[in-house]
């Protein structure tokens, strides 16, 4: 499996394999068990995901650091993938963090429906 790049081809992938309401299940799954108080519909629309998972992951960084991390932990993304962000600007990093989040959660999805 090749990840995708970034958030355009995460959702295209998402979109024509027919996972795109998998993938909002599997989110709101982990944020459930990382005690994030949110939850996405089935129908949200692709940028209405992105931008309020961005401002939550950036609420999280600057108001609730703990929270974060154990978000971050229950999806399982990448500590060095973390560490290798550039955190001097924090809107920039929220933004990139949801792309991981985004694409970890992908990755689940994907092996979900390949494998089982």
């Amino acid at each position: 499996m090749s990840l995708p790049t970034n958030f355009e081809e995460l959702i295209s992938e998402a979109t024509s394999l027919h996972l795109y309401n998998k993938l909002i299940l599997q989110l709101n799954k982990d944020l459930v068990l990382a005690n994030i108080d949110l939850e996405f519909d089935e129908e949200t629309l692709p940028t209405s995901l992105k931008l309020v998972l961005q401002e939550t992951v950036f609420h999280l960084i600057q108001n609730k650091f703990s929270d974060y991390l154990n978000l971050l932990y229950q999806v399982d993304v990448s500590e060095l993938k973390i560490r290798s962000l550039d955190g001097d600007d924090v809107i920039k990093l929220s933004e990139d963090v949801t792309f991981l989040i985004l694409q970890r959660e992908w990755q689940k999805v994907w092996y979900k429906a390949r494998f089982s």
